[in-house]
């Protein structure tokens, strides 16, 4: 077996969201430690964390001084659960857009031998609820982009909702990645393939957040269009491997 399950949730002013998230979590996965990673949340997100922490000792809290980045949030987040001993390591949203219900599933892979585990929303089964056309439209056609540029067969590139092998975090050097957003979730997944680890998508239905707003933004959007063709650049120039059937969208099998 892996190991113990670490689950990490970077929060920014998510102070109704917390405790829901924490109470389904434990629920969903009673053996589970979670780590909430906190940005100073000006809505005090990060004293409710602690106190859901003193109440539950399988909850742990990772304040930051200030607004940092998704991506250095979710770094800082994955070396705490690595030195704490962790053997899986799931990355999820705050607001609840991702349904803790579907942790067992992503675990259960995991276990079952796959080294990366994506809950996708656009394999067959997958979805997203209460989304406009035009977010719509701007996610799927990220991850189209993103499919093609990079030369790789996953559906769902930009997802946020991941369970890795521990193996796999130190494999892809993920203190290396200085991207955020959606370039960074790219980033992680192309590192796993180059490897030629075994990545595996999982139906997930994606609903919209119901309190808090939105963290997604222009600049947000922008980095992942110039970082996406940077990444293949650079491992190239780098001498490192490309995934497999790069060249060839849409080539690479995924188990």
């Amino acid at each position: 077996m892996p190991g113990p399950v670490w689950i990490v949730a970077p929060t920014y002013n998510e102070a109704d969201n917390l405790e829901p998230l924490a109470a389904a979590v434990r629920t969903a996965v009673p053996d589970a430690q979670l780590l909430v990673v906190d940005d100073g949340s000006p809505d005090g997100t990060g004293a409710i964390a602690d106190a859901v922490a003193a109440r539950d000792r399988a909850v742990h809290v990772l304040h930051r001084p200030r607004k940092a980045g998704l991506g250095l949030a979710y770094v800082n987040g994955f070396a705490r659960a690595l030195a704490a001993g962790a053997g899986l390591v799931v990355e999820m949203d705050a607001d609840l857009s991702h349904d803790p219900r579907d942790l067992p599933r992503l675990l259960e892979r995991a276990r079952a031998g796959a080294d990366l585990v994506l809950g996708s929303r656009y394999v067959a089964g997958g979805g997203v609820e209460d989304w406009d056309l035009l977010r719509r439209l701007i996610s799927r056609g990220g991850c189209r982009y993103a499919r093609t540029v990079l030369g790789v067969g996953v559906r769902d590139l930009t997802g946020g909702f991941k369970c890795f092998r521990a193996a796999t975090l130190r494999a892809i050097d993920f203190e290396t990645v200085r991207s955020q957003g959606y370039a960074f979730q790219v980033e992680l997944t192309y590192r796993a393939l180059a490897l030629g680890l075994r990545v595996e998508e999982l139906p997930i239905s994606f609903r919209e957040r119901s309190a808090g707003e939105s963290k997604m933004s222009a600049r947000i959007a922008l980095e992942a269009m110039w970082l996406v063709p940077a990444l293949r650049v650079a491992r190239r120039r780098d001498g490192l491997p490309e995934a497999p059937g790069s060249g060839e969208p849409g080539s690479l099998p995924i188990h």
